[in-house]
């Protein structure tokens, strides 16, 4: 798949701000908003971009409790466990690793008593065999 230089930095701007305007986007790139709507639709066709999300306020993150959830499975239980996670809202992320764990889980709970319930889900979803907790208590960068 080839991208060239202005797509590369049309999907830098999209990732600081995907709701930036096709008119500012064309400003900042010197192309018009009819040029910047196209490449936009061909990126999402093509499938380098495929949705548009939502970043959230360091002050609203830091009222939620967020964890690393790594989980030890059944190897042939995998997809089962990725569909059964991915309805839990408060699992941000799922990863697969290596090493020890098969995946690691991020976690963002409005409460521990919230992170409690979502940890009970998880430890008691059918081919999960482990399970380790680490809240994260404080972020020093992120990117």
């Amino acid at each position: 798949m080839i991208i060239d230089g202005k797509d590369k930095e049309l999907i830098a701007l999209l990732s600081t701000n995907s709701r930036m305007s096709t008119a500012h986007l064309a400003r900042m790139l010197g192309m018009s908003r009819t040029t910047i709507t196209s490449r936009i639709e061909r990126l999402e066709k093509r499938g380098v971009i495929t949705g548009y999300t939502v970043q959230f306020s360091e002050d609203y993150e830091r009222g939620r409790i967020q964890a690393h959830v790594m989980i030890s499975s059944d190897p042939k239980s995998s997809a089962h466990i990725v569909r059964t996670l991915k309805k839990i809202s408060a699992v941000r992320d799922l990863h697969a690793v290596n090493g020890v764990y098969e995946m690691l889980a991020l976690i963002s709970a409005e409460s521990t008593q919230h992170l409690d319930q979502v940890l009970d889900l998880i430890g008691n979803t059918d081919g999960i065999t482990k399970t380790t907790s680490s809240i994260i208590l404080s972020t020093k960068f992120s990117r």
